[in-house]
């Protein structure tokens, strides 16, 4: 209910502009707060599309109604409303959101669109080694391990097999043999893949590396990896497809399976067989139905049987996979769109996506170079004591890092990496240093961005004064007090009946604005308010004649 009345108030009251961007004549003066004729006529212009009859769009009476709201916010403050934890939690996240998309570097977005559409165009087909490296790794470690898939992509430059040294040394498990189980390892295949189907990093060295070399040692979350590009190829797009699977991979389930390719061929309905034999669980009761799927999904003697199908209805001769035997059906194909009916959709799925904290990353490393931050050596001293968490306060005074003109203290770092204790200390400081920087930068918006402190302005007003009108006015008509008891009696001739109850909901908002209008005159005496008549007169006419 409080969303839903202050986005009224924001939307048909409160969408005021308090950001004056020059200096022009004065309309009215509130005691020393003055507003000029462009303040009013920013407010005025802006909520004639809200306003359907000619006596709501008198200039006079839109000027009266804006000093109202003046004085109220005026009183907000005066009570000291923008105090009280509720509010200052509730512009704090409403900050974070507007602040949002300043945040993100839209070429940067705009580049990263194109490349992803590219990557979803086009497929490679790539196999990789993998060393492991703990995410809390200290640099002797980082460093040991790069060398060794150094030493390890050397080889391979020097004409070893990619395969032979994969299943040797990758510590992707999906590389070597698993003897439990008797299935054979990739030896680092990772078959065809496109845009999203591997963390950014790894895309971004498999679509930069050339057909038929081997990577440079790069680094993701996992560990340090090297790739080798074996093909590059236009994508398949997207295919929907059915199955039926018989489990049993002797010449039974084969018998079994051959059967129903007969039957099939004899015209009996797809769906119909999936439902009865079967036996993926998953798909069965729906026919077999898979869904959508793209490369590299699904297991590649099941992708190519699916993939070589033309026609919608085909359906592949048996075939057997690690899961059993399978028939699969075409049920429908999806080609890549064209980029403008993509670029949307890619754009929210990077959105969701880690790509999105490379766009703020993007900002983040242009901030660096346009402001100026210094690390004060002595004070990072602190990095190498052992329980630095439980050091003194009093003794964290000294400045750690500045930004420009403010000065970071070793005591907000500290608060900072309490209750970090999943990462080394170092990497806490340059993840601390990258939010103070993006911090900075979010708080001095109100100075660099006009719209933002404009659009802020009108929130912490419309929230104080939601705030204000709770106190002074809802919360006194929302029960059955006396009071509003006492006005119904006082007005009992103003209403059809003469029961309480039945015209409770008009008594209310009678009492409201009864409450409000006396309300407004008492801050009007409190406070004086000065109307140029000659400004007026002028913006009247103004109107009038356009």
């Amino acid at each position: 209910m409080k969303s839903k009345i202050l986005l009224f108030i924001l939307s048909f009251l409160l969408s005021f502009t308090i950001f004056s961007q020059k200096k022009d004549k004065v309309l009215v003066t509130i005691d020393d707060e003055k507003i000029t004729v462009n303040d009013f006529k920013k407010v005025y212009e802006k909520n004639l599309d809200v306003i359907d009859n000619e006596e709501a769009k008198s200039v006079t009476k839109n000027l009266d109604l804006y000093i109202n709201y003046k004085l109220k916010v005026k009183e907000a403050y005066n009570l000291k409303l923008d105090t009280l934890p509720s509010y200052r939690r509730e512009m704090e996240t409403y900050k974070n959101q507007l602040s949002a998309p300043y945040l993100q570097d839209t070429t940067f977005i705009n580049d990263l669109v194109k490349e992803v559409y590219f990557r979803t165009k086009n497929q490679v087909k790539a196999k990789h080694i993998l060393l492991r490296l703990p995410r809390d790794a200290s640099p002797k470690d980082t460093l040991e391990v790069y060398n060794r898939i150094t030493k390890i992509r050397n080889k391979i430059l020097n004409g070893e097999s990619f395969e032979k040294l994969a299943i040797e040394f990758s510590e992707d498990k999906s590389a070597q043999d698993d003897l439990k189980t008797g299935r054979k390892g990739n030896g680092g295949n990772l078959g065809y893949f496109s845009a999203f189907n591997m963390v950014a990093s790894f895309e971004d060295a498999a679509y930069s590396t050339k057909v038929g070399e081997v990577s440079k040692p790069f680094k993701t979350q996992f560990g340090y990896h090297i790739v080798m590009v074996d093909d590059f190829r236009k994508s398949k797009g997207e295919i929907e497809a059915a199955h039926i699977l018989i489990r049993d991979t002797t010449i039974v389930g084969k018998n079994k399976i051959d059967s129903l390719y007969v039957r099939l061929i004899n015209n009996e309905r797809f769906e119909d067989l999936a439902i009865k034999y079967s036996e993926d669980p998953g798909s069965k009761i729906k026919g077999g139905s898979l869904g959508k799927f793209g490369t590299g999904r699904m297991v590649k003697p099941f992708e190519d049987a699916a993939f070589a199908l033309e026609n919608v209805g085909d359906f592949s001769k048996p075939f057997k996979t690690p899961f059993g035997w399978h028939i699969v059906t075409l049920q429908k194909k999806h080609p890549i769109k064209s980029f403008d009916e993509m670029k949307n959709e890619l754009k929210d799925k990077i959105r969701k996506s880690s790509r999105m904290q490379l766009s703020e990353q993007a900002v983040i490393n242009k901030l660096k170079k346009e402001y100026n931050i210094v690390e004060y050596k002595e004070a990072k001293k602190i990095l190498d004591i052992k329980n630095l968490r439980s050091i003194p306060t009093d003794s964290l005074q000294n400045t750690i890092i500045s930004i420009n003109d403010k000065n970071i203290t070793q005591e907000t770092f500290i608060k900072y990496i309490r209750n970090r204790r999943h990462l080394p200390v170092f990497k806490l400081f340059d993840m601390f240093k990258e939010e103070q920087i993006l911090t900075y930068y979010k708080d001095n918006l109100v100075y660099t961005e006009p719209e933002y402190a404009s659009t802020l302005k009108e929130y912490e007003d419309g929230l104080l004064l939601f705030e204000l009108m709770q106190q002074k006015i809802w919360s006194k008509s929302s029960k059955d007090t006396l009071e509003l008891k006492e006005f119904f009696n006082k007005h009992k001739s103003d209403y059809k009946t003469e029961d309480f109850e039945k015209s409770k909901g008009k008594v209310i908002n009678d009492y409201q604005n009864f409450l409000e209008k006396n309300w407004i005159a008492d801050l009007r005496k409190k406070s004086k308010v000065k109307i140029s008549k000659k400004e007026l007169k002028k913006l009247i006419k103004f109107y009038e004649d356009n």
